[in-house]
């Protein structure tokens, strides 16, 4: 493979601008190199080339100020072997910028290389800087992090209640060192400030070994000093509420302003300070991959330049990138090493080995099986739908009387896993992109390492319950053409309750098979969910009910089962539910369920994090319920009256207009016009911001989609009503897929929060 698809295969999609531009430096050497070609060949067709080359050249010379850039011939004289001089210029901002000085500039041809050092000198600058602000970054999370493990050490100790002897020493970071993230100047310091970043409490039981042979003097921790349990009085611990019950006492006895020392907590503590430090780690070894791969461009940039024009230049400039920081830093290397041994010491028991398999997991085997059973399901399912479609079309149910009793009773039956397909379809697809585009998506929702599943996995899933569905829906009208079916109506009817019952029994199979962590992963957080009000909420817990309020007519077509094999005449295949007073009631309330628990999750997180933004979140979700009841009311109406359809329109326009603002500008962090990339955010995961704007576009389109309910909107061309009902159902679900990929962000729980007396004492 060639370097340039090796190199940008390689990249941190989210850092993708901040790499070096290695094909256009490469196109502007190959306009060196035709120039040098041209210059040899004496034909009128060449000399025309030639001189576009040289007028493109002096523009982008004359754009670019490169004319500063031009030595004078006399200094030549002694200079004779020197290609380049390569020096660091002093800004305005106390930064250096790197200035590449071409000394052949009165060569024919000089101005394609002028162009091509000044672009070169843009990108290394470029890179620098880039490469400065995450080292300093970094540097001031290992800050957070040395704070977090010292109260987590403290926390062990007092858990575990030791007695510590006079030969018992708990040392904690060198004496002289200031852990608060503003004693930080620059992170050229040297890789020894970044050394001291991560200095943990160190739990040594003995001052000398015990033979004796390292004993005395040398052996003595300097510079340390005894660990300050009194950390934990100034730390809150950030602990979810184990049960309701625990929940109800801490409403009874007020706020939590000390911690119990319970092994509980201190268990969650660790969880929580583990999971930072692997992703802490990650980020470092991608911050060390960019620098790297960058340093290689340079050099096959350069070696690439010394071939097409016989020059020996990169000698010179490689040593610049090697005295540079970006070359010379050692702080990103000085801090994985500090916390291989931290993680090694405290989570891995002092196995080095056993740490690093933790800190650097090893990529999952994909196996042929699942792509193949995959690709087999999905081949099927393809083949049940022509079947299907030729079914359809050799008894003529769509032009028969027919036609209406199998939409409004069976269709909506088997609907159920269309939506579930679909919604697991969209998120192997976010998997898929999430994985591309570096997103780290299992620590973000919390996924035990190993365990989470891969888009294969999950088009494995959906291909399985696609290929269920269609294959009842193919038996239950083939068994209705066969004449010498007849007779098992009734069984045929209960194809729809068989299909749901296996699925239900699958998802709460105990059996360790059909990846029974994930099952049970999804089963508690909709638990959770459910008792919104009683627990903590957790990312995982309010993505999960984002999820449920975009599965509305799933519920409905739940409570149609109940309606139908209940109350309904499912023998006749005949049903009045939508006559049932009862009936309406419950199809509004399971309709707003997704919503309200949204709304309580606010509410719980509105207490607890004291952030006006939860409460404003909350009023949105309360919105969406008056507009889905006034909906749901004006559509069960026999006689539609003005005033209905005005409250309906009015209350389901505000909504759409309020979740549509709080999905681009809120969760998506878009439109922000003083941002570094305008009317988008900060840092773009997406190379292509058109990407961007043409999401935003769909996402207004799709919220609008629902206002045909509301708008009488009831038949689109051959589409029955429950179909265009399905349709409008499944577009909701695509865009909630899309919102999916832009809300996913990185966000790290830390389980102790400093007050700012307890900055002071570290």
């Amino acid at each position: 493979m060639k370097f340039g698809k090796e190199f940008e295969a390689q990249m941190v999609q989210e850092w993708q601008e901040a790499y070096v531009d290695y094909s256009n430096l490469k196109s502007i050497l190959k306009d060196i190199l035709r120039f040098k070609q041209l210059n040899n060949v004496p034909s009128p067709m060449a000399a025309t080339i030639k001189g576009k080359l040289k007028r493109n050249a002096s523009l982008y010379r004359a754009f670019s100020g490169l004319t500063s850039r031009f030595r004078p011939e006399s200094t030549l004289n002694n200079n004779e072997d020197e290609v380049i001089l390569v020096s660091a210029v002093q800004g305005r901002d106390g930064e250096g910028d790197y200035q590449t000085m071409f000394l052949r500039s009165n060569e024919e041809g000089a101005e394609h290389e002028l162009v091509f050092f000044r672009r070169l000198d843009d990108e290394f600058n470029k890179v620098i800087k880039f490469y400065k602000k995450n080292v300093a970054e970094v540097i001031v999370e290992a800050d957070e992090l040395s704070k977090q493990m010292n109260a987590l050490i403290a926390l062990r100790i007092k858990v575990d209640n030791p007695v510590i002897g006079e030969n018992d020493v708990v040392n904690l970071v060198p004496n002289g060192f200031s852990s608060n993230s503003s004693s930080i100047d620059h992170p050229t310091n040297g890789g020894n400030q970044a050394w001291s970043m991560m200095n943990v409490i160190q739990e040594e039981k003995k001052k000398e070994d015990n033979d004796g042979i390292n004993g005395g003097e040398g052996n003595k921790k300097e510079g340390f000093k005894a660990a300050p349990l009194e950390v934990l009085d100034h730390v809150k611990i950030n602990v979810e509420v184990g049960t309701p019950l625990s929940t109800l006492k801490a409403v009874i006895k007020s706020s939590k302003s000390n911690l119990s020392f319970s092994r509980k907590e201190l268990r969650t503590a660790e969880e929580k300070i583990t999971r930072a430090i692997v992703e802490f780690y990650r980020k470092l070894r991608l911050l060390k991959s960019y620098c790297f791969l960058n340093q290689l461009a340079f050099s096959k940039i350069m070696k690439k330049y010394d071939k097409i024009t016989s020059r020996n230049a990169s000698k010179a400039y490689l040593q610049m990138v090697d005295k540079s920081y970006f070359g010379s830093s050692d702080e990103v290397t000085a801090l994985m090493e500090r916390v291989e041994d931290t993680y090694a010491k405290h989570f891995a028991n002092g196995n080095r080995r056993k740490g690093m398999k933790k800190l650097r997991p090893q990529a999952k085997r994909e196996r042929h099986r699942i792509t193949f059973l995959y690709g087999l399901f999905s081949g099927c399912s393809i083949a049940l739908i022509v079947a299907i479609i030729v079914n359809l079309h050799a008894r003529a149910l769509l032009n028969s009387v027919e036609r209406d009793q199998y939409m409004v009773n069976i269709f909506p039956l088997y609907s159920l896993f269309g939506y579930v397909a679909l919604h697991m379809l969209m998120y192997a697809g976010n998997t898929y992109f999430w994985k591309r585009y570096r997103i780290n998506f299992p620590f973000i929702f919390g996924f035990k390492q190993g365990t989470e599943l891969g888009y294969r996995q999950l088009l494995l899933l959906t291909s399985g319950l696609s290929l269920l569905t269609l294959a009842a829906v193919i038996s239950h009208l083939d068994i209705e053409i066969d004449p010498r079916t007849q007779t098992f109506r009734t069984l045929t009817e209960l194809i729809p309750l068989f299909l749901l019952i296996l699925v239900v029994s699958i998802a709460f199979c105990p059996f360790n098979n059909i990846y029974r962590s994930s099952r049970f992963f999804l089963i508690r957080c909709a638990f959770r969910c459910v008792c919104a009000p009683l627990y903590k909420v957790t990312l995982p817990d309010f993505f999960l009910a984002d999820q449920l309020t975009s599965q509305v007519q799933a519920f409905r077509s739940l409570e149609f089962y109940l309606c139908y094999y209940v109350w309904g005449n499912f023998r006749e295949r005949s049903n009045k539910c939508e006559d049932s007073e009862v009936y309406r009631v419950f199809y509004i309330v399971v309709a707003i369920v997704p919503y309200w628990l949204r709304f309580i999750q606010c509410l719980r997180r509105l207490l607890e994090e004291k952030d006006a933004a939860h409460g404003v979140n909350g009023l949105k979700y309360l919105s969406t319920i008056a507009a889905v009841a006034l909906r749901t009311i004006y559509q069960f109406q026999k006689q539609k009256t003005t005033a209905w359809l005005v409250l309906a329109a009015a209350t389901s326009g505000m909504a759409t207009i309020f979740n549509t603002y709080w999905d681009i500008v809120i969760d998506w962090g878009l439109l922000r016009r003083k941002s570094s990339n305008p009317w988008l955010r900060d840092k773009l995961v997406l190379a292509h911001k058109v990407v961007y704007f043409l999401a935003m576009a769909l996402n207004c389109v799709l919220r609008l989609v629902w206002m045909q309910q509301v708008l009488g909107i009831q038949t689109v061309l051959f589409l029955h009503g429950t179909a265009l009902t399905a349709v409008v159902a499944s577009l909701e679900i695509i865009r909630r897929g899309i919102w999916n990929f832009f809300r996913a962000f990185k966000s790290v729980p830390l389980p102790f929060c400093y007050d700012h007396n307890g900055d002071n004492s570290m």
